[in-house]
């Protein structure tokens, strides 16, 4: 079992910059890679980016490519979401999820993740 628990979220102004933060408990954390995806409000909850057990692979969704970076440190447990020029199409509640291994989907599907966080909320106001 794995327990994710997010934190940094806020309010933050259009070109602001947000770190986004993720502790993991429970299992070995670095056996897992790692994801964030996040929910506006009435819409479907997206994928946002990844991060390989490794640290060496990350994947982007297009919408936030080249302004949000996904890190992660494992002497902490914990994985980033550094997010810069953020915009109002950001805003929405972002989650952390850990991908177990043992699931068949595509990285940027959240079928694939097993534990997920509650989440944390970022609006970026205009």
């Amino acid at each position: 079992q794995v327990q994710l628990v997010e934190s940094g979220g806020g309010l933050v102004q259009a070109g602001g910059s947000l770190r986004l933060s993720c502790a993991a408990s429970g299992r070995t954390f670095s056996s897992y890679a790692m994801a964030w995806f996040r929910q506006a409000p009435g819409k479907e909850r997206e994928f946002v980016g990844r991060i390989s057990w490794s640290g060496g692979s990350t994947y982007y969704a297009d919408s936030v490519k080249g302004r949000f970076t996904i890190s992660r440190e494992y002497a902490k447990n914990t994985v980033y979401l550094r997010m810069d020029s953020l915009n109002p199409e950001d805003t929405a509640v972002y989650y952390c999820a850990a991908d177990g291994g043992g699931r068949r989907a595509s990285y940027y599907q959240s079928d694939l993740y097993d534990y997920w966080g509650q989440g944390t909320q970022v609006t970026v106001s205009s």
